[in-house]
């Protein structure tokens, strides 16, 4: 029975120390441009309560028509968490209609630095918690032409 136990702490310990594991991923697109350029690589802490300014790993929102987005991941700013309050005229294009609107608890609101190169909460509105990785906590390397 003591056995029996312990490997069950163990694989609970095992499972829990993998959800708090760093991760390295390589920016694709230009939609954080000029803070993060396509081919960067950042570090990401795990956790789903982002703070507002910090730059979110989520995974890829639903698509407007309702088919699965994959296992796609996207980096944007958080500008928005719950609570707060978007002003009237937030964004443009404002495809939901958020502005005035209050962030629900559990959801945040994101933006790419590069607007008008970004898909992101102005399209698809807002990002609930469940679909938030965690956040950058370091710019690693950028790849530079010619290396």
């Amino acid at each position: 029975m003591r056995g029996l136990l312990f490997l069950g702490l163990l694989a609970a310990g095992s499972v829990l120390a993998a959800r708090r594991r760093p991760i390295m991923t390589t920016v694709d697109g230009p939609g954080m441009a000029p803070t993060l350029l396509s081919g960067d690589r950042v570090l990401v802490r795990r956790t789903r309560r982002p703070r507002r300014g910090q730059v979110a790993l989520l995974r890829f929102p639903q698509l407007p028509s309702g088919a699965p987005a994959g296992d796609q991941l996207l980096l944007k700013r958080v500008v928005a968490v719950a609570g707060d309050r978007l002003p009237p005229g937030w964004a443009d294009p404002d495809v939901h209609g958020l502005g005035g609107e209050v962030v629900p608890g559990g959801c945040a609101v994101v933006l790419g630095d590069n607007r008008p190169a970004s898909w992101d909460s102005r399209h698809y509105g807002f990002v609930p918690r469940e679909r938030i990785v965690g956040v950058v906590v370091r710019h690693v390397s950028r790849d530079t032409p010619g290396s």
